[in-house]
């Protein structure tokens, strides 16, 4: 199956990280999301009802960044995919890549992600 569904730049602010200041102080997180599903049906009815419903999807991304707390992005993107898997029976795969560009590390980065596939 080759159909996907991109959604890019998801944006909620947090409080997950290893640190405390990153617990007290928080920070903006991006998530991508590739999903994989059969888009036949949807394609030919134009129905909603015949397709995944991505504004769900941002809404389960957003309440994931902004619920509890994880040290690891690792963690927060494999908690996202398995809430994205649960959502409707037809996704196949999902992708998910958390973006921490505010990361604590010590050289000036544009970007850390971790990405995590999941498969049904």
């Amino acid at each position: 199956m080759n159909d996907l569904i991109t959604i890019t730049g998801i944006k909620a602010f947090g409080y997950h990280g290893v640190f405390e200041h990153e617990a007290a102080n928080g920070q903006d997180f991006f998530v991508d999301v590739e999903l994989r599903v059969n888009l036949d049906k949807a394609s030919e009815s134009d129905e909603l009802k015949d397709t995944v419903d991505y504004g769900a999807i941002t809404d389960a991304v957003v309440s994931e960044i902004t619920g509890e707390r994880v040290q690891l992005i690792e963690r927060l993107a494999g908690r996202i995919a398995d809430r994205v898997l649960s959502q409707d029976a037809r996704i196949k795969s999902v992708a998910i890549t958390v973006h921490k560009p505010n990361a604590p590390v010590s050289a000036p980065v544009q970007d850390i992600s971790v990405r995590i596939d999941r498969t049904r």
